[in-house]
């Protein structure tokens, strides 16, 4: 399974509300390094698709959330569980890094 987009509209019920882990990458169009990280976190959320899933949130389209999260510099990703933000990871890496970022919920 790789990656959905959600909004806010569907933020809460996708994200907050979910049993699972879930990171959600903030991205827009216009952001080279949103689109180079892009296709690195479809691999990871196949490859670990019964422990996190992965979302996509665009920034520009859903600012409402964006703003929520104090978004500043994309690519930013937010690991969530329970609702809480875990964990955060800033800027487009290389996939090895990233793996390593969210070993604890891969694990």
């Amino acid at each position: 399974m790789s990656t959905r987009d959600v909004t806010d509209a569907t933020f809460e019920s996708e994200v907050l509300q979910s049993e699972k882990t879930i990171m959600v990458d903030f991205w827009a169009e216009w952001c080279g390094p949103c689109r180079a990280v892009s296709p690195i976190l479809d691999a990871i959320a196949t490859e670990n698709s019964e422990k996190i899933d992965i979302v996509k949130l665009n920034v520009d389209d859903n600012p409402e959330t964006a703003m929520k999260y104090q978004i500043t510099s994309i690519p930013a990703m937010k690991v969530f569980r329970g609702g809480e933000v875990v964990k955060t990871v800033i800027g487009a890496k290389p996939k090895p890094a990233l793996e390593a970022d969210l070993a604890e919920f891969l694990a």
